[in-house]
């Protein structure tokens, strides 16, 4: 939801031209910007994608070997908790990197050499979880193929079979979790070069479009029982179902559904997100649906409509540019996303 101080409504009725005008206009810069993409594997981090808190430790822990890189070890930490230090699976697997005690007693490292190696300590795991990820490559180092597959294989189904079928072995689940956190590290890199155009943009803009001048609902995701109202993620997240891509609920995980442009590589379609915290993607409090110019169609704050809004204020996170693959790779039982924000 956001804030009083930020919204700037634009009148409805002039909805149609103003936003083929924009998204025209934006989409026609947008073909030389495909064609400008860089190549190149990054390992920076996007800003803010990592909470500050745990920002310095994935960045110096994410170059300990060539297999990982920061956005890798992040996209492994946020799969298995959220960044939520006090996780706990059923299978007892504890902590942000979500080790089970059987395997922290052989692979956890005192991180922040004082002496002790805490499991719920993110000082202790996230070092250990790529100290582990580094020892997994080191036995499946000799073994063709793509390096960071084969350690995520090796992760997921161990190193025996990574060896036994000379990589990615043919299991579904361990070909989807390589494909999961290589989706995934995306997110939380910072883009070389351009970030390729979404295919599918169009058809969730024309979606909110249509929704223009509808009250706004907190929590409400466009049912019939709510009279066709959203909250602001609720909209985002309808407008990306009609077009085959299905978002998480909450704001703050919508941002890691793809890569992040920057502000003056924005295109129509892209999400755009504000927050209290600048440094958090957990923080993000709100979310529209960019649509060129500076605007964007969003949903504000109980008491407002679906509506055009600058997206030019203090509070302006970043953007996310949607993937099919960045979206299905999206953990949906992280804690906290559950609500309506």
């Amino acid at each position: 939801m956001r804030k009083v101080w930020v919204a700037t409504g634009i009148g409805i009725g002039l909805c149609l031209s103003f936003v083929a005008l924009l998204v025209v206009g934006t989409f026609s810069a947008a073909a030389g910007l495909a064609g400008g993409a860089g190549g190149g594997r990054a390992v920076g981090l996007a800003k803010g994608a990592v909470p500050a808190l745990y920002q310095p430790l994935v960045q110096k822990w994410g170059n300990l070997c060539p297999a990982i890189n920061p956005a890798l070890l992040a996209a492994q930490l946020y799969q298995e908790s959220g960044w939520n230090p006090q996780a706990q699976s059923p299978a007892n697997a504890r902590g942000i990197a979500q080790f089970i005690p059987g395997t922290w007693a052989s692979h956890g490292v005192d991180g922040d050499k004082d002496g002790d190696r805490d499991i719920w300590d993110p000082a202790d795991a996230i070092p250990s979880a790529a100290t582990y990820d580094c020892e997994l490559a080191g036995y499946v180092k000799k073994v063709p193929g793509d390096q960071t597959k084969n350690m995520l294989a090796a992760y997921n189904a161990g190193a025996y079979a990574v060896i036994k079928y000379g990589g990615v072995p043919p299991y579904r689940e361990t070909q989807n979790y390589v494909k999961i956190i290589t989706s995934l590290e995306q997110s939380f890199a910072r883009p070389v070069g351009r970030v390729e155009p979404s295919r599918q943009a169009a058809g969730a803009i024309y979606f909110a479009q249509k929704k223009l001048g509808t009250k706004y609902l907190w929590g409400g995701n466009g049912t019939p029982e709510q009279g066709g109202r959203f909250d602001c993620s609720g909209l985002t997240q309808a407008a990306y179902r009609t077009v085959g891509i299905e978002l998480p609920r909450v704001a703050n995980d919508q941002y890691n559904a793809g890569p992040h442009p920057s502000r003056d590589e924005l295109l129509p379609g892209d999400l755009v997100f504000f927050s209290d915290d600048l440094t958090n993607s957990r923080a993000i409090r709100h979310v529209g649906l960019y649509v060129g110019g500076g605007y964007m169609i969003n949903a504000p704050f109980t008491g407002a409509v679906i509506r055009f809004d600058k997206i030019d204020t203090p509070d302006y996170f970043g953007a996310t540019r949607v993937t099919e693959d960045g979206a299905k790779a999206l953990p949906t039982d992280l804690p906290g996303t559950r609500g309506g924000a």
